[in-house]
């Protein structure tokens, strides 16, 4: 994840946060489905950064998600 840089690529700003969040819950979609760490941790996590100049906003799904990738199910390598 590249979030290590100081200045926002879209506007050059250097004022961005960054938070940890889920990637689903009981009333929206699972937006990482199958990444979850376990059967009692099913919600994968995202890394958000944002811009508090221009807005832009980044989710970066987190390093436990993304070493599953390759053998989750409905994850496809383009």
């Amino acid at each position: 994840m590249k979030t290590d840089n100081v200045k926002c690529p879209e506007c050059g700003a250097e004022s961005r946060y960054r938070t940890t969040t889920n990637s689903g819950s009981g009333h929206g979609p699972m937006l990482l489905p199958e990444l979850g760490r376990s059967f009692w941790k099913p919600i994968a996590k995202f890394q958000v950064v944002v811009c508090a100049e221009c807005g832009l906003t980044r989710f970066y799904a987190e390093p436990d998600a993304r070493l599953k990738l390759p053998t989750a199910d409905g994850w496809l390598p383009i």
